[in-house]
């Protein structure tokens, strides 16, 4: 009975683990009680070895899809193209080119021997009625059994493979199968229903379609669109949208004037802020003028050197490195600072800064010469100092050797030009350039002559004199002159400081 069943197309489920195969009956073991199929299927995918072996503990359930008539050659072919026939129902389901089930009458047999079943082109020259029944009774098993097969990508896919492959040329396409009516619409039909031999047989020829292409001629005609209409194609607009800062108004009630402070005289130098207004150099008269108006409203020496002192003081904190260089977590670095005086009123806001910094955990040495006789506002500031933890110095000697965190330069006065030849003012310009360290001038002087020592950085007040490249870098400081004082001298005033008290300038 065994060798009856041979050659018959047989689908064998394994459970999840192991799935669902489908192949030709090629070997019954009863013995052993295995079962063997050549060119096998595993989940509609065909497997790459050509005969596996099942045991019967492995199988759980086992349908025959064809069992072969008298006379049919054991030439196996491929399982998905031949009709599927199960004995216990009394109906047959094909399975033709797209996947639609047709149902025919079949007789029913009692016997457990393999019955003799139609082939293809039998099934197609016979001309079978339904019952309704039979319709209801064959519609619940293509619903278990062919719906699940035919809705599989997979098989999809190999099974319009095959069939167009074992189509004869001539043999004209297979009427699509269904009931009546559209009453079983085949939903293969929607997404395959397009007849693979109507696709070309050769590959698109990209080369040849890209060299049909002029992309000098169609550049040149965008160009010389956009040259007509003064637009840009694409979407893109011919100036890119103004960009705004968070600190930057989107609705302007005005424009800006960006030149706002004038003054009487010819400005030899100008200078801008990082916002673009228009600071001018003055001459050294003119400042002289301006600082004596100021004082005789109220603005007092005192006054300006405590300004002074507060601005330059914070500069110079920044400069060392602010938060990142002074806080309570780093005390073992603190900076140090050397303080290069001479006897005048810029000597006097260099002391008044070096009192500042003292304050801020700074470590301050401040170098003036012995003289037998000193202004007033140096004599207070040097008491101011004193209470600090700065160390004044009178002698070259006791500055360090080894290069300081910064050097403010004090020692020069437009007035007393003589003190450029004294001997401590030699020394100290020596000792500066020796140190190598970054140099910090605080109300420099203009000078015809170079300098001994040239700064990175320098600190005008009020407005700025015509400093030459020798001043490094020009910082302006807010020492608190009213708009009117201003005005009183024949300068037109508008503050460019903004929420500033010290702004850089640049060469305008």
């Amino acid at each position: 009975m065994a060798t009856d069943w041979l050659g018959s197309i047989v689908s064998i489920n394994c459970g999840d683990s192991l799935g669902v195969y489908q192949g030709r009956v090629s070997a019954v073991d009863q013995v052993s009680q295995t079962i063997s199929l050549t060119r096998p299927f595993h989940n509609g995918v065909k497997c790459l070895v050509p005969e596996v072996t099942f045991r019967a503990g492995d199988i759980t359930e086992l349908k025959i899809l064809e069992i072969p008539g008298p006379g049919d050659s054991h030439h196996f072919g491929d399982p998905h193209q031949t009709e599927l026939g199960p004995s216990a129902v009394g109906y047959q389901v094909g399975i033709n080119q797209n996947g639609t089930g047709k149902l025919v009458k079949k007789p029913t047999s009692s016997s457990s021997a393999p019955q003799n079943i139609p082939k293809r082109t039998d099934v197609k020259s016979q001309d079978v009625a339904v019952s309704p029944q039979q319709q209801q009774c064959s519609k619940s098993y293509v619903d278990r059994h062919v719906e699940p097969l035919s809705q599989s990508k997979s098989f999809r896919r190999r099974h319009n493979s095959w069939s167009s492959s074992s189509r004869h040329p001539n043999q004209a396409t297979p009427k699509k199968s269904g009931l009546k009516n559209g009453q079983m619409k085949n939903k293969d039909d929607e997404c395959f229903g397009d007849d693979i031999e109507e696709m070309p047989d050769t590959d698109f020829d990209f080369e040849g379609n890209l060299a049909l292409f002029d992309k000098a001629a169609v550049f040149e005609e965008i160009d010389t669109y956009e040259r007509r209409t003064g637009t840009r194609c694409r979407g893109i607009p011919n100036e890119r949208p103004a960009r705004y800062r968070h600190d930057e108004n989107i609705l302007e009630s005005e424009p800006i004037v960006y030149r706002r402070i004038t003054v009487p005289h010819s400005v030899s130098k100008e200078f801008c802020t990082d916002s673009g207004l228009v600071v001018p150099s003055v001459s050294y008269e003119l400042h002289k003028k301006l600082l004596s108006v100021a004082e005789r409203h109220g603005l007092t020496l005192e006054r300006r050197l405590e300004m002074t002192g507060v601005c330059a003081s914070q500069m110079a904190l920044t400069l060392l490195g602010g938060p990142n260089r002074l806080n309570p977590k780093n005390v073992h670095q603190r900076p140090t600072v050397a303080l290069l005086c001479g006897p005048h009123v810029q000597g006097a806001q260099g002391i008044s800064c070096g009192r500042h910094l003292a304050n801020h955990d700074v470590q301050v040495i401040l170098f003036l010469p012995n003289f037998v006789k000193m202004l007033e506002s140096i004599t207070n500031e040097l008491s101011l100092f004193s209470r600090t933890q700065g160390r004044q110095v009178s002698s070259l000697k006791d500055l360090p050797a080894s290069p300081v965190d910064l050097v403010i330069n004090c020692l020069d006065c437009p007035e007393n030009a003589f003190l450029r030849d004294q001997p401590w003012y030699k020394a100290a310009v020596a000792w500066a350039n020796q140190n190598r360290a970054p140099v910090l001038s605080i109300d420099p002087p203009v000078h015809e002559v170079e300098q001994g020592i040239d700064a990175k950085w320098s600190l005008a007040l009020g407005l700025p004199l015509p400093l030459g490249e020798h001043a490094g870098r020009v910082y302006l400081c807010d020492i608190g002159i009213p708009q009117q004082v201003f005005q009183e001298v024949g300068i037109s005033y508008h503050s460019p400081f903004g929420c500033k008290f010290v702004i850089p300038l640049h060469s305008a």
